[in-house]
């Protein structure tokens, strides 16, 4: 790989944008239409060989943006990154569609931007001097610890117990719906450290090497196929005190700070499913480009697409500026996942009856793997229910729903 060495701190965003077009030139092949496959997923459909391969290719990808310079933009150069606004990010971004990339699969997407960022904001020195920079090279992987089978969307119901006992802390419990398990060294986990306090301030965060004795992962079945969700189960796991995040009994504030990044990044950074250039592929493939009334939901589509983006650029300039995760990943992440729907049921709309059998005819059946994995979104990183709550109490202060 050609190598452009950082930092471009003297760079504006034109000759940053010259600079990494030509690093990207030297490195990947241009995307042309014939990149283009009817495939939709939303949830990978692979078989545990396979999606380490896709792993292993998102990983080498990101190391190699990170040597050149352009995987950690706005970070600081004392963790690898090049010091640069969101805007340079922006450019980086949009430069990089243009070409042939291996997939940004969910695992590296949870490290990079989730983790990373959280152990940044409430991690100590030893831990960042620990985490960030391999976990933002994806040389390691992270996954999330959270869901529960009786704490879902209501993440302070949780009942995995975490028991102190002088420098260690014993913890058991299971988790559920956790992405990338399977494939992860190390697990972001909020559990119960105080069954007296309020639930919301009895929680407490903790890193946990995944190969951890007394660990269990199961992976689960989805209904559009693959198997990139886990059960994880664990039965007194010794976790070091060095490893908490954060404070005792602030778990809360971990998973809130967690949450905030992964609603910003499920608002934009996840490219998942069809999309409205595909819907206007799909229209003009069919000779109803044309049609007055699709041309309604091609531009409905597109239009909260670009909102989706504005919100997530917003979102990254504040954060940049040293603002919290606030209700902007919520809206962002309500915009993204209805616009999920709104593709997918112009999708269905246009097909008719061509949408539901696997014909051998391009860019139609393929469509359900849209429609199959798009309700998924609604529910991961918080349902759409909750995103609402979260807008109308936290942001628009209105009365907590009552219980």
């Amino acid at each position: 790989m050609t190598r452009i060495p950082p930092p471009f701190s003297d760079l504006d965003r034109e000759d940053f944008a010259v600079v990494a077009r030509e690093w990207l030139d030297a490195n990947l092949a241009r995307r042309t239409t014939s990149d283009v496959q009817p495939t939709y997923a939303i949830f990978h459909n692979y078989g545990h060989d396979e999606e380490r391969a896709l792993i292993d290719e998102a990983r080498a990808w990101q190391a190699t943006r990170m040597d050149a310079g352009f995987g950690a933009i706005t970070w600081d150069t004392k963790w690898g990154g090049s010091g640069l606004s969101a805007s340079h990010e922006r450019v980086y971004t949009a430069l990089e569609r243009e070409y042939s990339t291996p997939d940004r699969h969910e695992n590296v997407l949870v490290t990079v931007e989730l983790v990373a960022p959280t152990i940044l904001a409430l991690g100590t020195d030893a831990q960042r001097d620990r985490f960030i920079v391999p976990f933002l090279r994806a040389d390691e992987l992270c996954c999330q610890l959270f869901s529960e089978p009786g704490a879902g969307s209501d993440l302070a119901s949780l009942s995995t117990r975490a028991v102190r006992n002088g420098e260690t802390w014993k913890v058991n419990g299971q988790k559920v719906w956790t992405s990338g398990a399977q494939f992860s060294d190390w697990g972001l986990l909020i559990a119960r450290s105080d069954t007296t306090a309020p639930k919301h301030k009895g929680m407490t965060a903790f890193m946990v090497p995944m190969d951890a004795p007394g660990i269990e992962t199961r992976p689960i079945r989805q209904m559009s196929g693959g198997s990139t969700f886990n059960e994880v189960f664990l039965s007194d796991v010794t976790i070091a005190d060095e490893w908490r995040i954060g404070a005792e009994g602030e778990g809360w504030k971990v998973a809130l700070t967690t949450l905030g990044f992964e609603r910003n990044s499920s608002a934009g950074i996840v490219s998942a499913g069809g999309n409205s250039a595909d819907l206007v592929r799909l229209a003009t493939s069919l000779g109803i480009a044309r049609d007055p009334l699709v041309r309604q939901r091609l531009a409905e589509a597109a239009i909260y697409e670009r909102a989706s983006a504005l919100m997530v650029s917003r979102y990254a300039e504040r954060v940049q500026s040293g603002a919290v995760p606030g209700v902007e990943g919520s809206v962002g992440k309500l915009v993204w996942t209805q616009n999920l729907k709104r593709v997918g049921d112009a999708a269905a709309s246009f097909l008719g009856h061509a949408i539901i059998s696997d014909t051998g005819v391009a860019d139609t059946f393929a469509w359900t793997e849209h429609l199959l994995g798009a309700p998924g979104y609604r529910i991961a990183g918080g349902s759409d229910e909750i995103q609402r709550n979260i807008i109308g109490e936290r942001g628009l202060g209105l009365p907590r729903e009552p219980h």
